[in-house]
């Protein structure tokens, strides 16, 4: 599976927009559900998607608040979903089959990073919980619809911090041992195993899986400071040299520090670009096929944001993504 690993020469680069990326793809007919496509690079993805035609779903924990960030952006509509509560899963994907539409398009773009331990109603982890667990039983949920398609595309926003940890396949819950970024790198590695095998299982459906690393946004209300406050600690944030003395973003698309546009960017080109027809089971970054980090040195993350993006061979091992999609599978059953 990771012999698609190789870049393709798209033409486009880490400071491309979304907008750019979508430039003369008419996508007019095509039906969208997004997870958190409201904050961040998801509204930025939601905002180009509408525009070069698309009606889009966002599902969000909190549609009022949702509805109001969206509000002016045409054939958008919000649903309540939150990821880690399976009957809002359930209810929502119900909703969206009820309604007969096909999914052409479903992104997994909901997450959250770092913090405190926190665990869900079952006791699972909440990173795992919400940014692997939950997208899987959404996308499961939704898989009528996806098929009614006839060629569909499911992405998962996953991230460059896949590098930090595999599937700690004896403790995925960390009932010991927990260390917030290593569990942060655990459900981004699950991402990409996801994508994985979901197109090794789907593509003779028409359904093709992506990963996609989307760059560093300061501001997408990521992590818990963000979540917690509506604000980023800036003093990490100023000794990564993310933000300026002013509190700043520093925009450098060359070292993957990108606005909200550039960052959505490789999310809307693995939904849309006609440069992947008949490829799947990849990650992308920069809005092309990343090459595969064979020899991947180690990260010490919070000295310096993570450089290097380029995906490690944990996280797009064929057997590894089988066993974790059987794991999720027991996991929703349990």
């Amino acid at each position: 599976m990771t012999h698609h690993q190789r870049p393709l020469g798209s033409g486009f680069t880490a400071a491309s927009t979304a907008e750019e990326v979508l430039r003369g793809i008419d996508l007019s007919g095509r039906d969208v559900v997004i997870t958190g496509g409201h904050v961040g690079i998801g509204l930025e993805a939601t905002r180009a998607l509408s525009a070069a035609g698309a009606s889009v779903t966002v599902g969000a924990r909190q549609p009022d608040r949702a509805a109001s960030a969206l509000a002016g952006i045409e054939r958008v509509e919000v649903d309540r979903l939150d990821l880690l509560d399976p009957a809002s899963v359930d209810t929502f994907a119900a909703r969206y089959l009820a309604s007969g539409r096909p999914l052409h398009i479903l992104i997994n773009n909901a997450g959250i990073m770092g913090g405190p331990l926190a665990r869900d109603a079952r006791g699972y982890e909440a990173q795992f919980a919400t940014n692997h667990l939950g997208h899987f039983q959404l996308t499961s949920a939704l898989l009528p619809a996806l098929r009614t398609a006839h060629g569909a595309r499911v992405v998962m926003v996953t991230s460059a911090g896949h590098r930090l940890s595999d599937i700690r396949w004896d403790d995925p819950h960390f009932t010991s041992g927990y260390d917030g970024m290593l569990a942060y790198g655990q459900s981004k590695t699950g991402n990409v195993l996801f994508a994985v095998e979901l197109d090794r299982r789907w593509a003779p459906d028409g359904i093709r899986g992506y990963a996609v690393h989307p760059g560093i946004i300061v501001g997408t209300g990521l992590g818990p400071a963000d979540r917690d406050s509506g604000a980023a600690d800036e003093e990490p944030l100023r000794a990564m040299g993310l933000i300026d003395e002013a509190g700043r973003p520093i925009i450098a698309p060359e070292r993957g520090q990108k606005t909200a546009q550039q960052g959505a960017s490789t999310t809307v080109f693995a939904a849309t670009s006609p440069l992947l027809s008949g490829i799947g089971g990849v990650y992308l970054r920069d809005n092309d096929i990343s090459a595969l980090d064979e020899d991947p040195s180690p990260i010490v993350f919070g000295v310096e944001p993570i450089l290097v993006t380029d995906v490690v061979p944990h996280a797009v091992d064929p057997k590894s993504a089988e066993r974790l999609w059987e794991l999720s599978e027991r996991l929703l059953t349990a």
